[in-house]
């Protein structure tokens, strides 16, 4: 959030003068984009995270706002739920929508994850997991449980929301999180901003670099990413959407558009794939291909 103003300000003055490096990441087939939900209200409607739950209906955390909100699949708004600082929300195998609360600098480590009905007419949150410093992403893995990326790494959650002391990936700034099979990605803007890693769900200490995401011989910073048909799919401050190749760390954009927040995949069109923004849209996307 303010971090990532900070950033982009000192990016774009760099690029004023930056000469566009050889090893920049190269353009591949450009996506198609449509807009799902329009942008509202500058800085305040800012979309934080998304998803899209069993009845296709879309959730976005709107994390100014302080508001977890549902749409239909006609776009209109069915239901805000208060969260303060939402980050990820996602769809747990028990059927309930969890989401990650205390995605800001001031919340210290006062952070943890709420629980909901993603079906009620009303959704009334409870209590999940506490004690976590600024949650930003969130995905569930093969063996149920909820793992979360944090300023301080990245974590695993017990059913109870305990905290797994036998897991734990220490990645400074560390901001989206993917499972896909037994490897956990994770997108970080440490010591070194616009890294995507991984890390082996047996043996999260083994952690190893993917890729260094760049634009224009520059680091750029990442946001989240998503695992999809085969390959990564990651969000940057710049607006670009990058493909990563997870077994080589090949990297290419895919689209060029306002800064982007994070993915998720749709169920209902699995062509496409939906962007939350910083300007508050909700863009629908399709990659060549």
């Amino acid at each position: 959030m303010p971090l990532r103003t900070a950033v982009l300000a000192a990016l774009l003055a760099a690029a004023c003068t930056a000469v566009p490096a050889a090893h920049a990441a190269p353009s591949c087939p450009q996506a198609r984009t449509e807009v799902a939900v329009p942008a509202g209200v500058p800085v305040l409607d800012w979309s934080e995270n998304l998803t899209v739950d069993a009845a296709g209906n879309l959730w976005v955390a709107r994390v100014w706002r302080q508001q977890l909100q549902r749409y239909d699949r006609s776009g209109a708004l069915t239901a805000t739920v208060p969260v303060e600082y939402p980050g990820a929300p996602r769809l747990g195998p028990d059927g309930l929508l969890y989401v990650v609360f205390g995605d800001a600098p001031t919340a210290g480590d006062r952070g943890g994850v709420l629980r909901l009905d993603p079906t009620a007419a009303d959704p009334v949150p409870e209590l999940f997991a506490t004690g976590l410093t600024m949650p930003n992403g969130a995905d569930f893995g093969p063996d149920g449980q909820l793992y979360v990326a944090t300023a301080t790494g990245a974590v695993r959650l017990r059913a109870d929301g305990a905290l797994d002391p036998g897991w734990s990936v220490a990645l400074p700034s560390a901001n989206g999180i993917a499972i896909a099979g037994d490897t956990a990605y994770l997108t970080s803007n440490g010591a070194t901003l616009g890294r995507v890693s991984r890390a082996p769900l047996a043996d999260p200490a083994a952690h190893t670099v993917v890729a260094d995401l760049t634009n224009g011989g520059l680091p750029d910073y990442v946001d989240d990413l998503v695992h999809y048909d085969g390959a990564l799919y990651a969000a940057t401050l710049t607006g670009r959407l990058v493909r990563v190749d997870p077994a080589t760390g090949a990297t290419c954009a895919v689209l060029g558009t306002q800064p982007l927040t994070a993915l998720a995949a749709d169920p209902a069109r699995p062509e496409t794939l939906l962007a939350s923004t910083e300007g508050g849209a909700i863009l629908r996307i399709t990659p060549a291909g």
